[in-house]
């Protein structure tokens, strides 16, 4: 990645979003979603495009990815071409009521949460270009389908982020956004789990990047327990890769910390915020 090199916020939307952005956000509904009648078919180059990341994705993946994460992969059979949302919904579905939405790219704060309390992950339509394959500025049909579409087939997990749809939907009311995008970029983006054999990626901003992968799971950063007052103080960068992670020990870790959150937000809103790959008064490294 590259950049300026300076802290970020708001990963998870905005009121408003920038000028400039790739998607089709004219023909966009109320919802953020796109209907299908405007929907490109895809291009040989597309599926080409789709195959080349998934592969060396895949070369990386034994002994970094996370086995849940892993499993809903090899269910979602999407190695072979740009998989279609309809094909995907129906095997989430029958394993957590979950669908997917195909939608132009980044949406609002209050269409994101809304589409995530109503069980409907947003996936963006269009796919990176051939020479884009190592960076790209907004997140894509693959970051979002092969980083986050696999673990909504893990009970747990699709629990949590119903409920962190809901949470989002309370926090904007009350001007707490800032800290809740920082939960969603540290253990949505880019959590850890300690697994029986070591620990192992799940986040989507990890297992979609080649660079991100063999960073998170090297002895480069450093890697804390998850603590949810720590996370919601912690500042991040969208332009490097990440100098601090968070490990949970399962899934439903996350779903407990939605209900910790209401109180723990209000004291992030007043609290002085963690600068990126800073020092916390009580981190706690991870020893396992």
């Amino acid at each position: 990645m590259n950049g300026s090199m300076q802290p970020a916020e708001g990963i998870i939307g905005t009121a408003s979003l920038p000028q400039g952005l790739r998607g089709d956000y004219d023909h966009a509904l109320a919802d953020g979603t796109l209907p299908d009648a405007v929907l490109a078919p895809r291009s040989a180059s597309d599926h080409a495009t789709w195959r080349t990341l998934v592969a060396r994705q895949r070369r990386i993946f034994p002994g970094r990815a996370a086995s849940a994460w892993l499993e809903g992969l090899d269910r979602l059979r999407c190695d072979e071409a740009v998989p279609r949302l309809e094909d995907a919904s129906a095997i989430l579905r029958a394993a957590t009521g979950w669908s997917l939405v195909p939608c132009p790219g980044l949406l609002p704060d209050a269409q994101f949460f809304g589409l995530l309390a109503t069980r409907r992950f947003p996936v963006t339509h269009w796919i990176r270009r051939p020479e884009e394959l190592d960076y790209i500025v907004e997140p894509d049909i693959f970051h979002d389908f092969l980083g986050h579409v696999p673990l909504l087939t893990q009970p747990d997990y699709a629990e949590f982020l119903e409920a962190y749809g809901h949470l989002g939907l309370q926090a904007e009311k009350r001007g707490q956004l800032a800290p809740l995008a920082r939960f969603y970029w540290f253990m949505v983006e880019f959590g850890l789990i300690a697994e029986r054999e070591g620990l192992r990626a799940y986040g989507a901003g990890i297992l979609s990047s080649r660079t991100e992968t063999l960073h998170a799971l090297s002895g480069t950063p450093r890697r804390l327990e998850f603590d949810m007052a720590r996370v919601l103080r912690s500042t991040y960068r969208i332009d490097d890769v990440q100098p601090v992670y968070f490990v949970i020990r399962d899934y439903g870790e996350l779903f407990a910390a939605i209900g910790q959150a209401p109180k723990l937000l209000d004291a992030a809103v007043r609290a002085d915020p963690i600068p990126p790959g800073g020092q916390g008064p009580d981190d706690r490294a991870w020893r396992g």
